[in-house]
Parts: C-alpha cells; sequence; structure tokens
C-alpha cells in the first residue's frame, strides 16, 4: 500500500500495442516537503526508449509550485528528446498551476537557439541605447514643459521641498567640497612650482592657480562630488519609492511626478551648484596660496595681487556660467534614472550606479564642449 503524503511516479513496463503510448502513474502529494526525493527518484528512473508518454495524473492527492515545477521540467526534458508527452486527469486547479509554471518557465524555446553573435549583440546594444536616449529626452522634454509651466504660475511652486534640497544638496556639501578644491589647489602649485623656478618666474603660480581652477577644475570638480553626492541620491529616493509604490500613490491623488520630485531638485541644484562652485574657487585658491607661501615664499598679497591681474572677469564668469549646465544634466540624469528602477531592491542599486556613471560621463562631454566653443568664440 503506497501512501498517499509521498509522491510517485511510476513508468508501466508495457505499452499500448496499437498506439505505442507508455503509461506514467503520478500520485501522492507532490509538494514541497518530499520534492528532493522525487527529484532523485526521477534522476534514476529508467525511461523507455521510444513511444509517447501519457502522464496519468488522476492520483495526485496535492501539488504546489515547488511540484508543478519539477513535473514541468519532467516533461519539457522529455520533449526536447523527441518524446510526445500528455498530461491526462490533472485537477483543473492543479492543471491552472501548471500552466502558470509554463508561462513563467526561465527556459523558453528560444533560449535554446545558438548563441547570439558579436554583430547581433552590437545591434542590441545600439538598439537599446537608441530606446534610453529616447526616453531621456522625453524626460527633458516633460520636465521643461513643467518648469516653464510653473515659472509662468509661481504660486504652483514647492518652496519647501526646494529648500529641503538646497540644504541637502548645497549646504551640507560645503565640507567636502571645500577640502578637495583646497587639495586639489595645494597639488597644483606643488607641481607646477618647481617647474616655475626653474624659469625664474615664481610669480606665475598664480596665473597657473587661478586660471586652472576658476576657469575649469573648480566647477568640474565640484559637479563630480555632487553627481556622486546628490545625484545618486536623487535616483536612490526615487527609486525607492517607485519600489514602495509611492509614486503611483501620488499619480492616484492627482499630483504630478515631475512637479513634485523632479523640479524642487533641479531648481536647488541649479541654485546651489553655482555656490558651491564660488566656494571650491576660494578654497582651491587658498590651497595654492599656501603652496606658493611655503614652496616659492610668494606673500598672500603678492598672490592676491597677480591673481588679480591673471584672472579676468570673463575667465571667472566662464567658470560660474558652466554650474548651472551641470547642475540641470545631475538633476536630470538622477531623477530619471530613479524612475527607471523596476520592482526590486537589486534594481533601486543598479540604476543609482548608472545615474552616477552617466552623469559624470555627461559632465565631462559638456565641460569639452564648453572648451570648445569658448575657443570658438576667442573667451
Amino acid at each position: 500500500m503506497i501512501d498517499e503524503r509521498i509522491a510517485q511516479l511510476v513508468v508501466e513496463s508495457s505499452a499500448v500495442p496499437s498506439t505505442g503510448t507508455v503509461d506514467v502513474r503520478c500520485s501522492g502529494a507532490w509538494t514541497l516537503q518530499g520534492i528532493a526525493t522525487l527529484e532523485q527518484r526521477l534522476k534514476g528512473l529508467a525511461w523507455p526508449g521510444e513511444g509517447d508518454l501519457l502522464f496519468d495524473s488522476s492520483a495526485v492527492s496535492a501539488l504546489d509550485t515547488a511540484g508543478a515545477w519539477l513535473l514541468h521540467r519532467t516533461v519539457r526534458a522529455l520533449e526536447q528528446r523527441g518524446r510526445n508527452v500528455r498530461i491526462n486527469a490533472l485537477r483543473p486547479e492543479f492543471s491552472t498551476l501548471l500552466q502558470l509554471i509554463a508561462s513563467r518557465s526561465l527556459m523558453p524555446e528560444h533560449a535554446l537557439a545558438a548563441k547570439t553573435g558579436m554583430l547581433t549583440k552590437i545591434g542590441q546594444r545600439a538598439w537599446r541605447g537608441l530606446i534610453g536616449l529616447s526616453g531621456m529626452l522625453s524626460f527633458v522634454g516633460e520636465s521643461a514643459y513643467v518648469l516653464a509651466h510653473s515659472l509662468a504660475q509661481p504660486q504652483r511652486i514647492r518652496w519647501r521641498p526646494i529648500l529641503y534640497n538646497l540644504q541637502a544638496a548645497g549646504f551640507e556639501a560645503l565640507p567636502i567640497v571645500g577640502l578637495l578644491s583646497f587639495l586639489m589647489g595645494f597639488v597644483i602649485a606643488y607641481q607646477g612650482a618647481d617647474q616655475l623656478h626653474r624659469f625664474g618666474a615664481d610669480i606665475f603660480i598664480a596665473d597657473l592657480v587661478g586660471l586652472s581652477m576658476l576657469r575649469e577644475l573648480s566647477p568640474l570638480l565640484t559637479a563630480i562630488i555632487v553627481a556622486g553626492r546628490s545625484g545618486s541620491a536623487y535616483a536612490a529616493q526615487i527609486g525607492t519609492m517607485k519600489v514602495t509604490e509611492e509614486i503611483d500613490a501620488l499619480r492616484t491623488i492627482g499630483i504630478g511626478q515631475a512637479e513634485m520630485l523632479v523640479l524642487p531638485k533641479m531648481l536647488a541644484l541649479i541654485i546651489a551648484l553655482p555656490l558651491l562652485t564660488i566656494w571650491a574657487d576660494v578654497a582651491g585658491v587658498f590651497g595654492g596660496m599656501l603652496m606658493a607661501r611655503s614652496k616659492l615664499d610668494v606673500a598672500f598679497n603678492v598672490f592676491i595681487e597677480r591673481l588679480g591681474e591673471a584672472v579676468s572677469l570673463s575667465s571667472y564668469l566662464t567658470g560660474i556660467g558652466k554650474a548651472p549646465v551641470f547642475a540641470a544634466i545631475i538633476a536630470m540624469v538622477g531623477c530619471y534614472q530613479g524612475f527607471q528602477v523596476s520592482g526590486s531592491a537589486d534594481s533601486v542599486g543598479r540604476k543609482t550606479t548608472v545615474s552616477v556613471v552617466q552623469s559624470i560621463f555627461l559632465v565631462i562631454v559638456a565641460d569639452a564642449l564648453f572648451s570648445v566653443v569658448f575657443n570658438w568664440l576667442d573667451l
């Protein structure tokens, strides 16, 4: 007498002569509790070499997801060997579960095809890139529309989230931006001091530090720091809200996601990044002054006097003018990648990483384009 609580699968030794069909009798509870034992029996089972297979499932007393998956996998393996397999007398609720497992199978038929070629992979990557670019442009267009609509009706602007993001992205970033800019100016002055001293051009250390920091390095370094610090936070925050369905809740009560989540972050960063750049200019020049004083014996007042002659107003405004563009890029990329999160915490981490990489890449590309344009305009 077979215990009905134990799953069984028995292959009948005799086939029906007229049809060549081999009967396979399934019985017992096909559940997670005994799935390991049943799987071992399946591995050691000797299947007939020919003939169709008919699974008689009338004696199956219980079937859960694990049992349905094992039954589906067994049937698929036999079909791949060229056998014709049918399942008979399975309860309707068990049949529905088996169909669900089959529809969610991780091994569809097209997955057994040959490996994808190199050109196909390149085409697929290019197509995904075009789709991502199209989505990004659509997101930027929607955000620009919301911004124009909010500027036309200032009472719609949410000042409290803007002030909160201004504190988080601006004020709280002052220590790290100031420290790294100070060290950058210190290093530039140190590297240039020996070379300038050889030609008796010690005073030109102010030109080197001033132009490199105020025109190029301060806005670029500040944007990279903010991209890693605030851009990633934007992606993680929006991505987490999407996973927890908070964004769906906002949409349900009629609050626009761009107006509530994107616009305050973008406006706050556009305000904060130029101010952080000015702070980085001061810290970088101060670091250069200290090194020039200790390495070349250039007094502070001499350094500042020469700095005023070396750095023109246009050069200073060039560096400051890049900051709002960098801020818009960082905010747009961070928020867009946050909205691309799909359903899991792992997706939040991946999109956060993508947002940082894309932000830094696009900021550097924008800085290169600024250099080309300013050179063409002779600024």
